[in-house]
């Protein structure tokens, strides 16, 4: 599968990974309507594919991306503020761009190289794993312009930094590289051609069982912040779906016969 949505997001599905390129290069991938819904767009699709095992989520050019265009935005004040209502879900349009990934049933890998600021560096926070250039400039700028990060950063900071580094980085919008984002635990790696860490990553996944890289996605979303008695019948309950799946009995039988599994399309959906 090959497919452009909205003229600004490129995905690509090929032997069971989903490429998504951020494909708006002469603006450093500002995000845009058309980005953000293209963004959104992409996920549905993935999310309906049950062969993809694995998301590589980057920038074409020279950045990740450089965070909203207000100027795109600006002109359209009353859509913009449609945007911003929620219709019953959990999310905005905004949250849902970088939330979409979170949801997905698959690892999503973000590769960040050139900038990475504001929206885009949420979008990033609601991936999986984050592999950055070590000189990828990265920032929380919304105080930039006296907003406060609202596409979903309150959750996902939350998981990754102490409080009070949050505050700091929120409240100056200061620019930091990708060997402090990894210091400050942002990135979960730092590598000089991030998107070749990504395939690797990528490409060990795609070893394991399909189901149960979906249900340890789920199990840490779900219990990460719950009571002991709840996290431990989640536990339960996610394990008993896995052993009655076939993708296990694929998994034990290679493992006793010490032959490489071949699995079937992911079938665990929460």
């Amino acid at each position: 599968m090959n497919q452009m949505l909205n003229g600004r997001v490129h995905l690509e599905i090929r032997e069971g990974i989903a490429r998504v390129r951020l494909a708006r290069p002469e603006k450093y991938n500002g995000l845009d309507w058309d980005m953000v819904q293209g963004l959104v767009g992409a996920a549905r699709i993935i999310r309906r594919r049950p062969e993809v095992r694995a998301v590589i989520l980057h920038g074409e050019g020279p950045a990740f991306s450089s965070g909203l265009d207000f100027g795109a935005f600006g002109k359209t004040p009353l859509r913009a503020l449609r945007a911003f209502l929620k219709f019953g879900r959990s999310t905005n349009l905004f949250q849902e761009a970088c939330w979409c990934w979170r949801k997905l049933p698959v690892p999503v890998i973000a590769v960040l190289h050139g900038r990475c600021y504001g929206g885009a560096f949420q979008i990033a926070l609601a991936a999986d794993f984050r592999i950055a250039a070590p000189d990828c400039e990265c920032s929380i700028m919304e105080i930039k312009w006296g907003l406060i990060p609202d596409m979903s950063g309150t959750v996902t900071l939350r998981e990754l930094v102490p409080i009070d580094v949050a505050k700091e980085l929120a409240m100056t919008g200061r620019l930091f590289k990708g060997s402090e984002a990894k210091q400050l635990n942002l990135v979960t790696q730092v590598a000089a051609d991030p998107m070749a860490a990504a395939e690797t990553l990528a490409a060990e996944l795609m070893t394991r069982s399909p189901d149960g890289v979906a249900a340890a996605k789920s199990l840490f979303h779900r219990t990460w912040l719950a009571g002991v008695r709840r996290a431990f019948a989640i536990e339960s309950r996610i394990q008993f779906k896995l052993l009655r799946g076939a993708n296990y009995r694929i998994a034990r039988q290679a493992g006793l016969k010490k032959q490489p599994p071949a699995f079937l399309d992911r079938s665990f959906k929460g």
